[in-house]
C-alpha cells in the first residue's frame, strides 16, 4: 500500500518544476526537426511524397494513440516513473531513426511519438498534483516551452544538417542528447513515486462526461488549427508571391507571437472563475486572421500572425482547463489522456485533409475556409470546457 503523500518542500517543488520545463522543452524537437530536412531525406531515399508524408505524420497520430498509456501507467509504477520511461523510449527511438534502415527508422519515430504522447498526457497531471496553485504560470511556462523547442528545432536544424555535412540522420541523431539531459535532470523525482489511483475516477466514466468530452473537441480543433496553417501556410504566402526567406521570416514571427501568448493567456484567464468570454476572445482572435488572409493579400503577417495566436493560446487553454475542471490528480490525468488521444488522432489528419482538399479544387481560399469553419466546434466546445464547474461526479450533466 502506498504511503499518503508529504507535502513537497521548496526544494522538491523547484526541481519539479525545472523537471517539467526541461521536458517538454523536449516533446516537439525531435519530430519537427523532420519537416525541414525534408528534401534531403528525399533524395536521399528517393521516397515517395505519401513515403515521407506518412514519415512526418506518424509521430502526430502515436501522440494520440499512446496518451491513454499515461494514466494506466501510472496507476502501476508512479507518474515520476512514467515520465522517466517515456524520456528512455523517447531516446530509443531516436537511436532507431538514425540507422540506414527503413525500418529503424519508421519504428523510431513511432517510439518517439509514444514518449511524447505519454508525456503530454501525464505533465498537466503532475501539475494539478504539485501547483495547484500556480496552475496558469505553470501551464503557461509548460506551453510556452512546448512551443519554445518546437521553434529552436524548427530554426537550427538545417544550420546542424549543413554542420554535419549533409549528413542529415546525425542531424536527427542529435536531439537525443538534450533528451538524455532531461531523463538525467528526471532522475532525482524517481525517489518519491506517487501512484495515482484510478479507482477515484474511471477512464469510462468520462466518456460519459460532457465536460471530458469538451475539452477533447477543444482539443483536437486547436491542433487541427494549428498543425494544418504549419504545414501550409508557408507555401501559400510563396504562392501569394514572397520568397521562400520571407515565408520563413513571416512563420518565425508567428512562433514568437504563439510563444507570448501560449505564456500569457493561462495566466490571464485562471484570474477569472469563468473562462468563456476569455476563451472567445482568443478564437476570435484567429476567426479574425482567417477572415483577413482570405479577403485581402495586404498585412499577410498581420492575418497569419493572428491565425497561429489563436492555438497558441487555445493549446494553453486546454491544458489549463484539464487542471481546472477536474477535482483530483487522477482525474486530471485522465482526461489529459482522453483529450490528448483524440485531439492528437485529429490533428494527424488536419494537414492531409487540407492538402487534399487543395488537390481536389485547385484553391487555397476553399482549403482555408474550410480550416476557418473548424472554430465553430471549437467554440462550442469552448463555451463548455471554459464553465466553472468541475467532473465531479461520473454522471455530472450540466
Amino acid at each position: 500500500m502506498d504511503t499518503p503523500r508529504r507535502a513537497p518542500t521548496r526544494v522538491t517543488l523547484v526541481l519539479t518544476a525545472v523537471g517539467i520545463i526541461l521536458v517538454a522543452a523536449n516533446l516537439r524537437p525531435a519530430v519537427v526537426a523532420v519537416a525541414p530536412l525534408v528534401d534531403s531525406i528525399r533524395l536521399s531515399t528517393h521516397w515517395s511524397s505519401a513515403m515521407i508524408g506518412a514519415l512526418t505524420t506518424l509521430p502526430l497520430l502515436m501522440f494520440g494513440l499512446a496518451a491513454p498509456l499515461g494514466p494506466y501507467l501510472a496507476a502501476k509504477i508512479g507518474i515520476e516513473r512514467t515520465i522517466f520511461a517515456a524520456l528512455i523510449t523517447m531516446i530509443v527511438g531516436i537511436a532507431l531513426r538514425a540507422l540506414p534502415n527503413v525500418g529503424a527508422l519508421f519504428v523510431g519515430s513511432a517510439l518517439i511519438g509514444v514518449g511524447v504522447g505519454i508525456c503530454n498526457a501525464m505533465l498537466p497531471a503532475l501539475i494539478k498534483r504539485d501547483f495547484a496553485r500556480r496552475s496558469g504560470l505553470m501551464t503557461g511556462l509548460y506551453s510556452m516551452t512546448l512551443s519554445g523547442g518546437a521553434a529552436v528545432a524548427s530554426a537550427i536544424v538545417v544550420p546542424i544538417h549543413h554542420a554535419v555535412g549533409g549528413q542529415w540522420r546525425i542531424a536527427l541523431a542529435i536531439w537525443a542528447i538534450p533528451t538524455l539531459v532531461a531523463l538525467i535532470v528526471w532522475i532525482p523525482q524517481l525517489r518519491a513515486v506517487h501512484r495515482m489511483h484510478p479507482t477515484a475516477h474511471k477512464g469510462n466514466s468520462l466518456l460519459r462526461n460532457p465536460i471530458a468530452w469538451a475539452i477533447t473537441i477543444f482539443m483536437g480543433t486547436q491542433s487541427t488549427v494549428f498543425f494544418a496553417s504549419a504545414a501550409w501556410l508557408p507555401e501559400i504566402l510563396i504562392e501569394r508571391g514572397m520568397t521562400a526567406a520571407a515565408a520563413g521570416a513571416v512563420l518565425a514571427v508567428c512562433q514568437i507571437a504563439g510563444l507570448i501568448s501560449s505564456l500569457i493567456a493561462p495566466m490571464i484567464a485562471v484570474r477569472f472563475e469563468d473562462q468563456r468570454v476569455f476563451t472567445c476572445i482568443t478564437i476570435g482572435i484567429c476567426a479574425a486572421g482567417f477572415i483577413g488572409f482570405l479577403s485581402t493579400h495586404q498585412w499577410p503577417v498581420l492575418w497569419t500572425v493572428c491565425i497561429m495566436v489563436g492555438p497558441g493560446s487555445c493549446l494553453a487553454l486546454a491544458l489549463l482547463f484539464m487542471v481546472l475542471r477536474s477535482t483530483s490528480t487522477e482525474q486530471t490525468g485522465q482526461v489529459s489522456g482522453m483529450a490528448q488521444s483524440g485531439g492528437y488522432v485529429l490533428a494527424a489528419a488536419g494537414p492531409v485533409a487540407l492538402g487534399l482538399l487543395h488537390d481536389l479544387t485547385g484553391s487555397w481560399t476553399i482549403a482555408l475556409g474550410a480550416l476557418g469553419l473548424v472554430l465553430i466546434p471549437q467554440t462550442l466546445a469552448g463555451l463548455v470546457a471554459a464553465r466553472n464547474v468541475t467532473m465531479s461526479t461520473p454522471d455530472h450533466t450540466n
